[in-house]
Formats: structure tokens, C-alpha cells, sequence
């Protein structure tokens, strides 16, 4: 399942933060002198593949295909071409947005017909033919329609889940009522009643202008599980009494509230506040949301509007997107066979779980991690972005292939799975950016590393997080099928979040003025992951563990296995022979004495 944090795709350095790395984008040969800005990632695949059809040694954003010389017989291969990469377009939009800029606008998956919401404003009854994205009876419509406080008059739309929620609603259902991993907490303190209770009505407000945060669940007495979009739901705000002597407030009020949140109430967006101290005039507030409603761009986009209503500007807002367009294209690959293909392909012969530690419980809660931080030398990150940038990739690239080596050490095996985490809002559509939802997506990445050198296999990985960009929505559960394994086995149970360390995360203490951020954590079930936060000239690691996993030191793995890859690749770049990567070291010093001493 994903976690409610990032990853990336080297075509793409994404991220659970939700965000795209644009400042570890390599190559300086992409840059625009527009003066815009950045390159994209869909930018940077665009200049490769223009600059490998035509021939040329490097091409810019703002350059016409055309222009450089394209035709129409060029124009058929560059699609193709980029087919490979995960890109989808045609030749007829090739020729309408014929530059690097205006094509990476213009691309993107098939674009589907979404058909339009059927329920009048003024409904005071549902009826199936009213619902066009969904098939219910009228007896399901009636189930539906009773989960609803005010009825059919407060039933906005109704639809189907995305493969992701699908998989968020199991593991809700393992929990049975207990604490929900996919529950994200954040906590803040106020300085005021007044400021506290600002924030609430704004609150309100967003939830109010978006229809995912007024979305809730039903599955009981239907044929498929389906969200039903409320027209009104009222942020709940409770208010809960702290013990003044019973030590940390900010946990006293988690563990008071506790993690645990009913799927078919809406809005799955809840505040709990508390005084901090008695006559202190401070407040404490836990905000709490379900990852089936949001990922982390989305708690991002909600605090953003949230701060513009506070400050006056809540009218300069765009219109707001509806999710259910996304819901219609997240679900447009299934049952067409290609992703069955494509993972297929990619998994068909994994007969073996790859799970570090010999841990294959990828169905907990997540509740009993233990998380560890480390940050990389400066001169190791800019050995980092060097390296990357030489071999045309990004370090995000090279990170995974850093946490391959690693599982390959843990688990004794040359040929690996692990999960990384897709942003989800490449293919989305348009205005993907700014619509709240869960959109990223957690698939396996397979990496055989026996007899392979370090060049070979950060290139072959290019490859293959780019590939993933077109079954970005496609479900795990689809992925692990097309595997040879048997039973319930799990294809992997460590994952990898590669994510830019640039808006709401751990080093975040002010969120507007008179508010602070004391607490804020993303959980997910798998026993072991691994996040690097990238902030664009820092890079350091979060590695979050179940015991008797320690996660400082498999922290110390990923630095020395960093320090090993990063100086074989060196290596490699000016010698001209491809050091193999088996031949990377991943145990320290320290680690070694702690093998050979246990």
C-alpha cells in the first residue's frame, strides 16, 4: 500500500511529499533561458528523446521539433520513441505543440471522456440512471442514500474508488476498528482561543470548496465499495480535557484521540483541541485525516487554502476541480490488460518474497515504528548530484538503485523487488496539482544485481521508473498477481520515498503566524521504509522500522552502501570499465565488528 509520504520516478523524482523534485534535476543542457524557471521532469525525457531522433547532441525546452529539422516520418518514430519512455502523445499533438514546453503541457496518458454529474441541485430523490460512473439498483441507490445525514438532498455524487482507496479500505478493514495506520496526525499549537477558532471556520471553508474532504465510504450491502460525495459536512471540532500532570500535552492529546477514524462519516477530516496548560491561553489542536481522502500534496493544498482564507484571500482561489475526473482516469487501465502486461513482464518469474530481516507481515498497522535520521555529508550529496547529472539521471535514480544494493545485502538475493512511491499527478489531467485526493501510488521496482556494473544498472533503472509513469493508478494487488509467487506471500516489504524536502515536513515549526507545528507523522504497513529528503542542496534519510528492525543502523547501511555506489560510479565515468555493482560495499566499519561480534 502507499504511504502518505513520496516517491519518485527518475524520468521523475516525485514524491509521497507529493511534490516534484525540480531542483535535482540534472543536466544543465535542459535549462531554459526563458527564465520560467526549471526544467520539468517530463521536460528533461522530452529534450533526451528529441535530442536522440533527431540526431542532435542536446536540445531545449523552448526548441520546435520541426524547426530542427523534424518531418512526419521523424515525428511517427519520436512517438514511439517516447512511448518507451512512458509518455504518451500522438503525432497529430506532436504537430500542434511542437516544442520541448508546450509538448510536456500537451502529453500524457489517454484522456477519457468523464460524463457529467446527473444529480440536480435540487434532488430530493436518487436514482441509478443519476449515477453514470457507477452500476447500482435501486436497492443498493436505497443503502447508499441511508448512510447519508440529510438524505438524498445531501447526496452530492456518487462513484466508484480508485485502485489505491480500494487498497486503503483493506487495510482499513484489517485494523477492525482498532488504530488505522493510514490515519495522518498533525498537531498545532495556537497562541489563542480566537486564532484557534480562525482556523476552524477556515477549515471550514476548504471543506466547503472541495468534494473529496466531504467524501466518506460505504461497502456494507452493495456489489462494489463506493464514496458518496456529501453537499454539507461539518468539520467536527472537539473539544477534549488534558490531565495537567500527566506530563507531554501534544501526547497526551494523541494518545486521548488515538488514530482511529469510522470510513462512512464524512468529513473524514476531524479537530480535537485541547488547552495546553490551565490559564495558559494556549491551544493545542489535532488534525486528523484519512490518506483515503488525501495524500501529502493535498494536506499541503488544504493548509495553503486554509492560510489564504485566514488572511483574507480565500476569493483570489481557483475553482475549485471535481475528484471524481480523476476517479474516471485512474480507473481507465483496468481491464484493458495492460498493466497485466506490463507487470507481467517486469515480475512474471518472481517466484520469492524479497523481505529484509525475513519480516513478511506487509499487513500491520505500523503502529510500532520506530523511526531513525540521518543526514549525508554535504560533500556526499554533491557527489550525489555530480554523478547524476554526468550520467544524464537524477539521484533520485540512483538512491534506488543505493536501496537495491542494500535489500540485496539483507536478503541474500541478486535479484530484488521493493516498493517506490509514485506521485500519482503526472497523468492525472489537467489542474492535477491543485484538486486534493489521494493520488499517490506505492509499485514494485525489480533490480537484478549480480554481474551487472554500477552504470548499467542506474541506466536500466532510468528506464524502468520511467516505464512506471504510464501504470502510475494501477493496484499492487494487480502487480503482485502477475508474480509466480503463491499464496498470500508478499512480493516485497520494504519500500523506498524519494521525496523533496521543500514544503510540510519534520523541519516545518511555523505554519501562519500565531501557529505552530509541534507534531507531525505519515505511518505506512510495511515493516521497513525508507525516505530521502531532498531539499535541493541537503539530502538525508528517514528510515522508519518495526522491531527488531533498528533503524539507525539500517541508516548506516544506506550511507556506506551511498559512499560505495557513488564512488564506483566515479569510478567507472573516468575509467571506461563498469565496476559491478556486487562489488559495492554496504557494511561500515562499525557494522562489520557488529556482525562478527553477534
Amino acid at each position: 500500500m502507499v504511504p502518505s509520504a513520496v516517491v519518485v520516478l527518475d524520468a521523475l523524482p516525485l514524491s509521497v511529499n507529493g511534490k516534484l523534485d525540480r531542483k535535482a534535476l540534472p543536466a544543465p543542457e535542459y535549462t531554459t533561458g526563458s527564465g520560467r524557471g526549471p526544467v520539468t521532469v517530463r521536460e528533461e525525457i522530452l529534450c533526451e528523446a528529441f535530442a536522440e531522433v533527431l540526431g542532435l547532441e542536446s536540445v531545449g525546452v523552448d526548441d520546435d521539433f520541426f524547426a530542427l529539422g523534424g518531418h512526419s516520418l521523424l515525428a511517427m518514430r519520436m512517438v514511439e520513441r517516447l512511448r518507451t519512455y512512458g509518455v504518451s502523445v500522438s503525432v497529430p499533438t506532436l504537430f500542434e505543440s511542437p516544442t520541448v514546453a508546450q509538448l510536456a503541457l500537451a502529453a500524457g496518458g489517454p484522456q477519457v471522456d468523464v460524463p457529467a454529474n446527473a444529480i440536480p441541485a435540487d434532488a430530493d430523490a436518487i436514482t441509478p440512471e443519476m449515477l453514470p460512473l457507477i452500476e447500482l439498483t435501486e436497492d443498493e441507490v436505497a443503502v447508499v442514500v441511508a448512510t447519508v445525514d440529510g438524505g438524498a438532498a445531501n447526496v452530492a455524487d456518487v462513484y466508484p474508488l480508485t485502485p489505491l482507496q480500494e487498497g486503503l479500505l483493506f487495510h482499513h478493514l484489517l485494523a477492525d476498528g482498532g488504530d488505522d495506520a493510514y490515519v495522518t496526525p498533525t498537531v498545532m499549537r495556537f497562541d489563542s482561543r480566537t486564532r484557534l477558532d480562525a482556523f476552524t471556520g477556515a477549515l471550514q471553508q476548504v471543506v466547503d470548496r472541495h468534494d473529496i474532504f466531504r467524501t466518506a465510504f460505504v461497502w456494507q450491502g452493495l456489489r462494489q465499495p463506493v464514496q458518496v460525495v456529501r453537499r454539507r459536512a461539518q468539520v467536527p471540532v472537539c473539544e477534549v480535557l488534558l490531565d495537567p500532570e500527566a506530563g507531554d500535552p501534544v501526547q497526551g492529546l494523541l494518545t486521548g484521540v488515538g488514530l482511529s477514524m469510522e470510513l462512512t462519516a464524512a468529513p473524514l477530516v476531524t479537530v480535537h483541541i485541547a488547552e495546553e496548560q490551565p490559564q495558559s491561553g494556549r491551544w493545542l489542536a489535532l488534525l486528523r485525516l484519512h490518506h483515503i481522502v488525501e495524500d501529502h500534496t493535498a494536506l499541503e493544498i488544504l493548509l495553503s487554502e486554509v492560510e489564504s482564507f485566514l488572511g483574507g484571500r480565500g476569493g483570489e482561489l481557483p475553482e475549485p476541480l471535481p475528484f471524481r475526473d480523476f476517479v474516471v482516469q485512474a480507473r481507465a487501465g483496468l481491464g484493458t490488460g495492460k498493466h497485466e502486461r506490463f507487470f507481467a513482464d517486469l515480475l512474471g518469474d518472481v517466484d520469492a518474497p524479497t523481505a529484509p530481516y525475513g519480516l513478511l507481515d506487509a499487513r500491520g498497522d505500523g503502529m510500532d515504528s520506530e523511526e531513525a535520521l540521518l543526514g549525508l555529508a554535504p560533500e556526499l550529496s554533491g557527489r550525489i548530484r555530480n554523478a547524476a547529472r554526468r550520467l544524464g539521471v537524477t539521484p533520485a535514480t540512483v538512491m534506488h538503485v543505493v536501496w537495491a544494493r542494500v535489500v540485496g545485502v539483507l536478503t541474500g538475493r541478486d535479484d530484488v523487488v521493493f516498493g517506490t512511491v509514485l506521485f500519482g499527478r503526472l497523468n492525472a489531467g489537467p489542474g492535477a496539482d491543485r484538486v486534493p485526493g489521494p493520488y499517490i501510488n506505492t509499485l514494485p521496482v525489480r533490480v537484478k544485481t549480480a554481474e551487472v556494473g554500477v552504470v548499467e544498472v542506474v541506466t536500466a533503472m532510468r528506464a524502468q521508473l520511467a516505464g512506471l509513469l504510464d501504470h502510475e493508478h494501477a493496484p499492487l494487488a494487480l502487480a503482485q498477481q502477475a508474480s509466480s509467487l503463491v499464496g498470500d506471500a508478499p512480493l516485497f516489504t520494504s519500500m523506498l520515498n524519494y521525496r523533496p524536502n521543500t514544503g510540510l515536513n519534520r523541519e516545518t515549526t511555523v505554519l501562519v503566524e500565531g501557529v505552530e507545528l509541534v507534531f507531525f507523522r505519515e505511518r505506512t504497513n510495511f515493516p521497513l521504509s525508507v525516505a530521502i529528503d531532498d531539499d535541493g542542496e541537503r539530502i538525508g534519510l528517514a528510515v522508519d522500522a518495526v522491531a527488531p528492525i533498528e533503524p539507525q543502523a539500517v541508516a548506516e547501511l544506506v550511507v556506506t552502501a551511498t559512499e560505495g555506489l557513488v564512488a564506483a560510479l566515479e569510478a567507472s565515468l573516468g575509467g571506461g570499465v563498469d565496476v559491478p555493482l556486487s562489488g559495492v560495499r554496504v557494511l561500515g566499519e562499525v557494522e562489520r565488528r557488529r556482525v562478527l561480534v553477534e
